[in-house]
């Protein structure tokens, strides 16, 4: 069988992603804080267990980073064998489109985003994430 000849085929540079403003980076933090402390944590932080075996949920928190808005867990790890320490999960992300909306994404278990919904305005992805379990850590 012949080997196919190569070409060079033109690949244009992606476009920056829009820059968030500072006001709504604010508004953003407020929110999504204030589901963190109301909703999330009270569902998955319990206090440490008494004999820990596994690793274990101790904080969750959000950050920016660029565009993107992540929901994190802290876990604490524990048991006979863990290496010790803490470590930091990133379980749901908030990427920043422009004119306001955001495209919603959690972490699948390959350690890759899969992005659920696009376009939504804040409100509307901090209601997903409180109600969709897809978004829980």
């Amino acid at each position: 069988m012949p080997q196919s000849k190569r070409m060079w085929v033109y690949a244009p540079k992606k476009p920056a992603p829009p820059k968030v403003p500072e006001t709504l980076k604010r508004e953003v933090e407020t929110k999504a804080n204030a589901l963190v402390e109301s909703v999330l944590k009270p569902l998955h932080v319990q206090p440490p267990p008494e004999d820990p075996q596994f690793n274990y949920i101790e904080d969750i928190i959000t950050k920016w980073y660029r565009s993107y808005f992540y929901f994190c867990a802290l876990y604490r790890s524990a048991g006979p064998y863990a290496l010790g320490g803490q470590f930091e999960a990133k379980f749901a992300r908030m990427e920043y489109i422009g004119n306001g909306l955001f495209n919603l994404a959690y972490m699948r278990h390959t350690d890759q985003w899969f992005e659920l919904f696009t376009e939504l305005p804040l409100d509307a992805c901090l209601n997903s994430i409180r109600d969709n379990p897809w978004f829980h850590p």
